[in-house]
């Protein structure tokens, strides 16, 4: 890694692409080479060179049947409306390894890390397992006040993954927070500035869903910053298009996953009175059309498992819900949770950065 690269690429699944995200400490331009092809980061055909962390999307699978992409760095010296000056362009190569497995998955989830990065990078490591895929489910730094907090999530990935494997971002209701709130769409992965979309990864097809905040957008915390009820109304009609196309009955696909950083169905989310009916409605479409075998969800700073039916259940799950993360304010603990895909059932373990709190098996309902 060079001194201009901050930390490894994040390689994020989005629709039928990769989304290579790099955070740079100075202005560069950045493209990405997959065997004679070449991809920039570019808006509209101008290569970005000021972002704090650049976004070079590429074909999903030109990059698994590859299975390594180059990174291309040009320092600017000067950047001027007629000859910008640049430094000579050096390479920096990494390894990917796409999900291939149809069992045996390894998959890490954390979330509602509030910035404490190093506890959450521990509690990944703890469990000494080669993963196929990184989850970071959101309200992984506090807030988006600064740049630096939007660095967080790509800090844990650079470590755990380091470049080689995909890692699945979400937005959780604290990163809607803060000035730089607005301009998470330029930041993180997503589908034309859309924090929701679906995306495959070989056998799994997921949707990640985006609740917005945890409050009615009139809470006085929010002094009229939010605009959440609106956004979730134009959610839905995402879901009903997916729905409508059929997405998730692709050949080859064996399991299919929603990933919330909320749990909308569960009781915790109740006293704010929020969307319910309109979650309710998520909930049906999904479980009807999609047939999920898992919702993934953080945010609730808790580990357990809750089945459709069962006393968590408070608006009708989709399918069984797992619930894993949790933070220590004072820095000592972080909880996160390991979770294997089989056909049949999940392996889940909840762990923090100490100890394995406890393994179990999931099956699918």
């Amino acid at each position: 890694m060079s001194k201009d690269i901050l930390l490894n690429p994040t390689v994020c699944p989005v629709r039928d692409t990769y989304q290579i995200m790099v955070p740079v400490s100075c202005e560069m331009f950045l493209s990405v080479k997959i065997g004679e092809n070449e991809y920039f980061s570019h808006v509209n055909g101008i290569r970005v060179s000021t972002a704090p962390i650049q976004r070079i999307t590429v074909p999903m699978e030109e990059l698994d049947k590859a299975k390594k992409y180059t990174l291309v760095c040009r320092k600017v010296v000067k950047r001027k409306a007629y000859f910008t000056e640049t430094e000579d362009a050096y390479e920096l190569e990494y390894n990917f390894r796409p999900v291939e497995k149809t069992e045996g998955i390894e998959m890490y989830h954390i979330a509602d890390v509030h910035g404490w990065a190093d506890n959450a990078i521990a509690a990944a490591q703890l469990l000494k397992k080669d993963y196929d895929v990184l989850i970071l489910n959101g309200d992984i730094a506090e807030h988006s006040d600064a740049v630096e907090d939007l660095m967080v999530a790509y800090k844990i990935a650079s470590a755990i993954t380091k470049g080689e494997y995909p890692c699945i971002i979400s937005r959780g209701n604290h990163d809607l927070r803060g000035i730089y709130a607005e301009k998470l769409a330029d930041f993180m992965p997503g589908d034309n500035g859309r924090s929701y979309y679906t995306f495959r990864l070989g056998c799994m097809w997921c949707i990640l869903t985006d609740t917005g905040e945890d409050k009615n957008d009139c809470h006085e915390a929010y002094g009229y910053s939010i605009a959440c009820h609106q956004f979730r109304r134009e959610e839905t009609k995402m879901i009903e298009e997916v729905i409508k196309k059929g997405e998730y009955k692709g050949e080859g696909i064996k399991y299919r996953f929603i990933i919330s950083h909320v749990p909308f169905t569960t009781p915790k989310n109740e006293p704010f009175n929020i969307e319910s009916d309109l979650f309710k409605k998520w909930s049906q479409l999904l479980k009807d059309h999609v047939k999920p075998q898992l919702m993934i969800c953080g945010h609730e700073h808790n580990a357990y498992i809750s089945y459709p039916g069962d006393e968590q259940d408070a608006l009708g799950h989709p399918c069984t819900v797992l619930i894993g993360s949790d933070v220590d304010y004072e820095g000592a603990y972080y909880t996160g949770m390991g979770l294997t895909v089989n056909e049949n059932e999940a392996n889940v373990i909840f762990n923090t950065n100490h100890e394995i709190l406890e393994e179990t098996k999931v099956s699918y309902r």
